[in-house]
């Protein structure tokens, strides 16, 4: 076997896990709710700036239109967002926070806190959370 593809090798592997891993961390937050990680993450963009065009959160996700679009949709249907046309472009969809949508920040937003805790409380050096962000926002800007 070569060493390169061995899976304790590969760092795309342990990525991928600690994003899985971390995704499964917030289900306990996020089930009472009624939101998926993808949603948690549409409502952080819309409470920060809400009524965004589409392409707007796709691009501050780092997804694709097509990925956030069915999502936005879903919410759509849960009360959670709105779609208007845009006012000077017809075709441009915005979405915008309904009073649901809005009220769900004061009730998630103690989310934040809870996960950051429960992964301090896991980690033998604390320290090693905060230095992993540059590492990882390095990490991102080089692979866009």
């Amino acid at each position: 076997m070569y060493e390169q593809l061995k899976l304790d090798n590969q760092l795309c592997f342990r990525l991928y896990t600690a994003a899985r891993l971390i995704t499964q961390a917030y289900y306990p937050y996020f089930e009472p709710l009624g939101i998926t990680y993808p949603q948690y993450l549409v409502l952080l963009a819309l409470w920060e700036k809400d009524r965004q065009p589409v392409n707007d959160i796709a691009r501050l996700l780092h997804l694709e239109t097509n990925t956030v679009t069915p999502l936005i949709q879903r919410m759509e249907r849960q009360g959670l967002v709105t779609r208007v046309k845009g006012e000077k472009d017809s075709r441009q969809r915005l979405v915008c926070l309904t009073d649901m949508g809005k009220a769900l920040e004061e009730k998630a937003k103690t989310v934040p806190t809870c996960m950051g805790n429960m992964l301090l409380n896991k980690l033998d050096n604390p320290d090693s959370l905060t230095q992993i962000i540059p590492a990882l926002d390095k990490l991102i800007k080089a692979l866009q």
